[in-house]
């Protein structure tokens, strides 16, 4: 059976963000095609691919290794996060489906009410599963993957709190989705910029945890791991 590349790449890419794979280790083929059960033909790919995102570094005559961001390196994600989300939103204002925007009211929803009973990893979940949607809803593929791109190395480089007021939160959310359903672009750009503005305190650098051992969740090719 043949394992898709782009399986192989997200579950190394998850295990990067996770710190499961820790920055500056060493990634070598054969280790990597052992711990996800597959050939190294598709571990090879993956590892391209993270490298052209920035998550992996070949090195001349030391190989791949995880990237090591710099601390202005992870502030400049920061910056482009609060310059193209207000963007992703105006252009959903523009080009959004009735199904976006029906996925959208439902996960206002559902933030609203897990706020009030303060269910705050369901809030995390949900919160994420907010912003892919409006991405997606902007209608355009590359900045769609910037975006994505984008919060899986915010992912990587910070710890983000919890906000004090969540119940507030969502209904920012909800205000950003009610601009969005007008076609309001400039509306949608304006609370989106703010709602960043807003959430960005909550964002801690990581440091790295040498030494300590986390386990990986992910085993691409599930007959080999059985066999």
């Amino acid at each position: 059976m043949r394992i898709p590349a782009h399986s192989v790449c997200t579950a190394i890419r998850d295990d990067i963000v996770s710190g499961v794979l820790e920055r500056g280790s060493r990634l070598t083929e054969e280790q990597l095609a052992r711990r996800y059960g597959v050939s190294r033909v598709p571990v090879r790919e993956a590892l391209r691919t993270l490298e052209s995102e920035g998550f992996v570094l070949t090195r001349r005559h030391a190989g791949a290794h995880v990237a090591e961001p710099t601390e202005q390196e992870a502030a400049d994600l920061l910056d482009m996060r609060a310059l193209l989300e207000p963007l992703g939103a105006a252009r959903a204002a523009q080009r959004r489906t009735d199904a976006h925007l029906k996925v959208l009211r439902g996960l206002v929803r559902l933030g609203q009410e897990r706020a009030r009973r303060g269910q705050g990893e369901d809030l995390r979940s949900l919160g994420a599963w907010f912003h892919e949607t409006l991405a997606q809803a902007s209608g355009s593929p590359p900045l769609t993957a910037l975006l994505t791109q984008l919060r899986h190395k915010i992912a990587w480089m910070y710890a983000v709190g919890q906000p004090e007021r969540p119940v507030e939160t969502w209904a920012e959310r909800g205000a950003i989705v009610d601009a969005v359903a007008r076609g309001d672009a400039e509306r949608a750009r304006a609370l989106t910029a703010l709602h960043v503005e807003r959430s960005t305190p909550l964002h801690r650098l990581k440091r790295p945890e040498r030494g300590r051992v986390r386990v990986s969740q992910h085993v691409v090719n599930t007959t080999s791991a059985r066999n």
